[in-house]
């Protein structure tokens, strides 16, 4: 077995991309934003004008159908999954955008 020092440059750390747990990682972070567009209601997620395949928003609105239990978090991970080829960036914006607009209604006195 060579050692680390050994290896040559194609195979050194940099070459073989994120470790495992990164890439855990990223797939949780996706799942969670997935399930973040679950709790939004339909309109709302209309509202983001966000282009989210069809596969995915069937998803998000099969999910809504589930209360609870494995099959739910089945779901979870299916809509992780779909999330996966998706650029999370503009989701997390337009979520935060939205998130920030319900923070400041609710600050205002009535």
């Amino acid at each position: 077995m060579k050692s680390r020092q050994e290896l040559p440059e194609e195979d050194s750390e940099e070459s073989l991309g994120p470790s495992r747990s990164a890439r855990k990682r990223d797939a949780e972070a996706r799942q969670r934003l997935g399930v973040r567009l679950v709790g939004l209601r339909e309109a709302r997620l209309q509202a983001l004008k966000l282009d989210l395949p069809e596969t995915l928003l069937d998803a998000i609105r099969e999910a809504r159908t589930i209360k609870k239990g494995p099959g739910l978090a089945r779901q979870y991970q299916y809509i992780g999954r779909l999330m996966r080829d998706i650029e999370p960036a503009p989701i997390e914006a337009a979520l935060a955008q939205v998130e920030g607009g319900w923070s400041a209604r609710a600050k205002i006195p009535r």
